[in-house]
Parts: C-alpha cells; sequence; structure tokens
C-alpha cells in the first residue's frame, strides 16, 4: 500500500525558515509524481509545488507563483523523501501542508497526513 507521511510542520516567526518532509513507502519514489499543497481555514486548497520526473532520477519543478524564490521542492531518492524548503515565511504562508503524488492517470491520488505550519507576526 502506497502512503506517504509527513514531518517537519511547526511554528516559526515572520522572516523565518521551516523545511517539510514527506517519505513515501509501497511504490517506487521516482515512478511517481509529487507535490505539495496547503490548505488555510476557510480557504481552498492552493497549490505549492511540484516535481516531473525526467530521468536518471532528475525532474522538472514548477511552483506556485507567490512561493518562486522563497520555496523549494526537493528530494532525496535514496531515501525516498520529498522535501519542501520553506524560506522569508510570512502569517499568509501559515495553513496545513500536504504532499501528494499523482497515480496512473497523473491525479493526486495519494496524499499525506498534512503538517501544521504556523507564522507569527
Amino acid at each position: 500500500q502506497f502512503q506517504l507521511v509527513e514531518s517537519g510542520g511547526g511554528s516559526v516567526q515572520a522572516g523565518g525558515s521551516l523545511r517539510l518532509s514527506c517519505v513515501a513507502s509501497g511504490r517506487t519514489f521516482t515512478d511517481l509524481n509529487m507535490g505539495w499543497f496547503r490548505q488555510a481555514p476557510g480557504k481552498e486548497r492552493e497549490f505549492v509545488a511540484s516535481l516531473r520526473w525526467r530521468g536518471g532520477g532528475t525532474y522538472y519543478s514548477s511552483y506556485g507563483t507567490s512561493m518562486k524564490g522563497r520555496f523549494i521542492i526537493s528530494t532525496d531518492n535514496a531515501k525516498d523523501t520529498l522535501f519542501l524548503q520553506m524560506n522569508r515565511l510570512n502569517p499568509e504562508n501559515a495553513a496545513v501542508y500536504f504532499c501528494a503524488a499523482q497515480g496512473d492517470l497523473d491525479r493526486y491520488d495519494y496524499w499525506g497526513q498534512g503538517a501544521q505550519v504556523t507564522v507569527s507576526s
């Protein structure tokens, strides 16, 4: 059974950084395109970042507009782990962050349990 388990959420002051981790198990890590999403209270789920494998363990990455230049998606393929490095955080970035993986129909079918990120001003 394919699973995604997140860690690394927490509280940080504005301007600080956090790194989220997402460990995948149950399928070959580089077979599935993956991404990060977030959802703040009362708001729609929002795309944060994603990667699409291009072969040889490398990937293309893409980001939501407000994340470019501050957030970085990366992997440790040997540990089947997806990361999201978040820098220069502000209170608008506070949300529950989810990692997700695409299934066979290129839909995000698999989701982690979520990691709470709180940013104080």
